[in-house]
């Protein structure tokens, strides 16, 4: 057994039944609830963000929920220290924080931490245009190769974003864009992992559950919630808070950017194609051990596993 601690994450898309699951491994282990939705951090926004209501988060508590305004914005770096901090406090206490979300992004930075990287500078791109218009990229990609011999090594010649980004890193920064990148990879927790992810064997099924949950949350009141919203707060349709997939399409409604009849229709779509997204990321970059979302008895074979490869010859 390793002696690092334990952590569970639980991660799926949206619709996959994650919910459920962290309550019932609640239920069954000495866990405590993280969240990893970059949604559920803006305080005001339930309804839209499937938010678990007030009675639950008192029998259910979640760390990292109702954090901010939705005049702010949050990224994946505050995130990771957040995450960290809830995490440590969780387990002084004798408890295995149970992570458990549908943004991507946020496992990975946890997993893998984040390389400092310098924010794009448009002069520095223009320069870097100019000097292709007249050498051509291929000239670029050479340059390239005497200041980053590895980042050059894995990237063609014609894929000019990544090779002026990787060459405006090395400018701005004065270090190869692969060094930095290694330096971000060294920050992985101390942490013992199991990694669980909820997938569908059958994607119609899904989109069925999603349907249903959209359908759901404009009965439960969502234009209304926006409404109140667009009161309470300074909002735009550019903030983060409402880019979030159900309050877009609404806003579009309201201000007449679509027609209303098509707003059900657009959200539904909307979150299919986030989940599609996020089953990319579980497939492709994060890699859980992968469990049926849709399997009868998918809380018994995923508390076996948990009780198996967390709780199993502890203390």
């Amino acid at each position: 057994m390793s002696a690092r601690p334990k952590a569970i994450l639980l991660m799926g898309p949206t619709a996959s039944g994650k919910t459920a699951v962290a309550m019932e491994l609640t239920r069954r282990f000495p866990v405590e609830l993280i969240s990893v939705d970059s949604a559920q951090v803006f305080r005001d926004m339930d309804i839209g963000t499937a938010k678990p209501d007030a009675a639950t988060l008192r029998q259910f508590p979640h760390h990292l929920i109702d954090l901010i305004s939705p005049e702010e914005a949050y990224s994946a770096a505050r995130f990771r220290h957040d995450a960290l901090a809830a995490m440590a406090d969780i387990g002084a206490r004798g408890k295995v924080p149970l992570l458990v979300g549908g943004t991507m992004l946020y496992f990975k930075a946890l997993l893998a931490g984040l390389a400092e990287l310098p924010q794009a500078c448009p002069e520095t791109r223009a320069d870097i245009d100019a000097q292709a218009s007249l050498r051509g990229w291929p000239a670029i990609h050479a340059e390239l190769a005497r200041v980053d011999p590895a980042t050059a090594a894995r990237l063609h010649p014609t894929d000019v974003q990544r090779v002026q980004r990787a060459l405006e890193v090395y400018r701005l920064a004065g270090r190869p864009l692969s060094a930095l990148l290694a330096e971000g990879q060294e920050q992985t927790p101390p942490y013992d992992f199991v990694s669980i992810g909820l997938l569908p064997s059958d994607r119609s099924v899904l989109h069925v559950r999603i349907a249903e949950r959209f359908n759901a949350m404009l009965a439960a009141g969502l234009e209304d919630e926006l409404n109140m919203l667009r009161r309470k707060y300074r909002l735009s349709p550019d903030l983060p808070s409402m880019r979030c997939v159900g309050y877009r399409q609404v806003w579009d409604a309201q201000e007449g950017r679509i027609p209303r009849r098509e707003m059900r229709d657009r959200g539904i779509y909307a979150t299919r194609q986030l989940a599609k997204r996020q089953i990319t990321w579980l497939g492709n970059t994060l890699k859980p051990e992968k469990f049926d979302c849709l399997a009868r008895d998918l809380l018994a074979r995923i508390s076996e596993r948990v009780a198996t490869s967390a709780f199993t010859a502890r203390q």
